[in-house]
């Protein structure tokens, strides 16, 4: 009886590896249909559930799942190869290509938009002209207080809030405003972006660095007003801050280089052609989906935009 088990056992053993050997993993996906998983840095959110919901109105059969979080998370999602898109304001670095090439996985890059990031305080502030060199100081710790930048300021203290610590926010200022200096201890971060704008709304000394596409009015089709919760500051690329020198996060001043708070935004897949991420890779980079881009007051990467100047008349 113990042969005759143990016979049973090795032969069910057989099949089953074989059966195995025989299985292929077939997609059954198209560029319109199936379902896919992504993600995308927080600070883009808005604009990619846009996106998200355009494309799935116009493809009834497909479904796009996504999944937001800081731009530390959504990189990581795609170099385990546990989803193959991801929205992000910035490019795989050289080792992070390489990485997923070991894994017979092919990175490809499209720059969708290009964005701004906004520096928002609350609506009692009126401390709203800032500079560069003045946002540096801030950051370093250097300034703490604003007083400092105005000083018949009513606010003493400056509450700096982030959305993420692993943001890419947070990775823009380090980057691009402080050079390489690091970050003063007493910033914070929020949850996500809708936590710094939730914080600024109610606190009056807070200032704090979000997308544009977060206080963006989708209600204004010109692009030229923003979330009434909360103000945005204008910022100029030099000191003095002055009027003149300042600019607020408009597409028109993102487009033409004078907001200085800009960065681009990519769209990174590593699945095979002809699958339901490339086709919404297709749709952000299209028509459609670059109008999105535009209404959500980002410039769109692929299409051209039109600039028009607006002088006031006197008679």
């Amino acid at each position: 009886m113990r042969k005759v088990g143990l016979f049973c056992i090795l032969l069910s053993l057989t099949i089953f590896s074989a059966c195995n050997q025989r299985i292929k993993v077939t997609r059954t996906d198209t560029p319109t249909s199936g379902v896919a998983e992504i993600a995308s840095d927080d600070c883009f959110s808005p604009i990619v559930q846009e996106e998200i919901d355009v494309f799935e109105a116009l493809n009834k059969d497909a479904s796009i799942i996504p999944i937001y979080g800081s731009e530390v998370d959504a990189i990581n999602l795609l170099l385990k190869d546990s989803l193959r898109l991801v929205i992000a304001a910035r490019d795989l670095t050289d080792a992070e290509k390489q990485g997923l090439l070991n894994k017979q996985l092919q990175p490809r890059t499209q720059k969708i938009a290009v964005d701004g990031i906004a520096l928002i305080i609350n609506n009692q502030n009126t401390d709203s002209l800032i500079s560069v060199p003045q946002i540096k100081k801030i950051m370093t710790g250097e300034i703490d207080s604003w007083k400092q930048i105005n000083p018949r300021s009513k606010y003493d203290k400056i509450a700096v809030v982030f959305d993420n610590p692993n943001s890419s926010t947070v990775r823009f200022i380090k980057d691009s405003i402080n050079r390489g200096e690091p970050l003063a201890e007493h910033l914070k971060a929020q949850e996500n972006n809708k936590a710094v704008l939730d914080y600024v709304a109610k606190t009056p000394n807070a200032m704090g660095v979000i997308g544009v596409n977060w206080i963006s009015n989708p209600t204004d089709t010109t692009n030229l007003s923003f979330n009434d919760k909360v103000r945005v500051m204008s910022v100029s690329k030099v000191e003095p801050a002055t009027r003149q020198s300042s600019f607020q996060p408009y597409a028109a001043y993102l487009a033409l280089g004078e907001y200085p708070l800009r960065r681009d935004v990519f769209v990174i897949t590593s699945d095979l052609r002809g699958t339901l991420p490339t086709g919404f890779v297709s749709f952000l980079v299209g028509d459609r989906g670059q109008r999105i881009i535009l209404k959500a007051g980002l410039i769109p990467a692929t299409r051209p935009m039109r600039l028009i100047t607006v002088q006031d008349s006197f008679d």
